[in-house]
């Protein structure tokens, strides 16, 4: 069964793009990814699909980062890249991508809402970046991006204690552009993508790809040192611990 589920049949030429391990609360696997590329690439392919929502099935977005699965051996250069092409297609995509979050958020599940273009949260979003506390690192260009939004003390203050954020403190930082009821979640995302599908369809593309432009030549270069902390992590001591603690749970 696909980890990820597509779905074009909607109205407006509005894409859904839906993780799909809600027993695992939509945490990622290397399956994960590469469904999510393929779903990505299939719509790029697209030209009446005109916006793309990312969402989750069941009780969260995404929970991050599965770590009951054991981590492959051998080079883990390539599975890493290959997890930040998906930031890399989500802000290359000529259409504007929209994150509808409810849930959790967590670690590389807070890392593709970065890479959306608009966030819509749910009130009971939960966001947070606990890489370093499990002795990992961001891997989505987060250390670049989320600066951006809340500003670098802010930034360094969320990675390294890893604290969880509410929907209401997420969009008093930036982080999120509109809370809403959870049951209210659906409705006002295809109320937003309805707007956003009636514009320009050109003038919407090239008006994302110039508020990207003066991002994307830095966000290349954190994601290669991304990579480089990632490998100098793996493996080690106190990851190995943090994933056996998880897994014992």
């Amino acid at each position: 069964m696909p980890t990820v589920q597509l779905d074009t049949s909607g109205a407006d030429g509005v894409a859904v793009v839906r993780l799909d391990r809600p027993e695992r609360l939509n945490a990622v696997t290397a399956e994960l990814v590469d469904d999510l590329l393929a779903a990505l690439d299939a719509v790029a392919a697209r030209t009446d699909i005109r916006v793309v929502v990312l969402t989750g099935g069941g009780r969260a977005f995404c929970a991050g980062h599965d770590l009951k699965e054991p981590l492959p051996e051998g080079d883990s250069r390539p599975r890493l890249e290959r997890l930040q092409d998906v930031t890399r297609r989500l802000r290359g995509l000529p259409q504007p991508v929209v994150a509808a979050v409810h849930g959790y958020a967590i670690g590389a599940g807070a890392e593709f809402a970065l890479g959306c273009d608009l966030v819509v949260a749910a009130d009971d979003a939960v966001f947070a970046f606990p890489e370093a506390g499990l002795g990992l690192s961001v891997t989505g260009a987060a250390s670049r991006l989320l600066p951006l939004l809340v500003g670098p003390l802010k930034a360094k203050e969320l990675m390294l204690l890893g604290e969880r954020v509410d929907a209401a403190a997420a969009a008093e930082l930036g982080l999120v552009n509109r809370v809403v009821p959870r049951d209210e979640l659906d409705a006002h995302v295809t109320e937003l993508t309805a707007e956003l599908a009636g514009k320009p369809a050109r003038s919407v593309t090239l008006a994302k790809r110039a508020l990207d432009h003066g991002i994307d030549t830095a966000v290349e270069t954190v994601l290669e040192l991304e990579v480089t902390h990632a490998l100098l992590t793996e493996h080690t001591p106190e990851m190995e611990k943090s994933a056996e603690e998880f897994r014992s749970r």
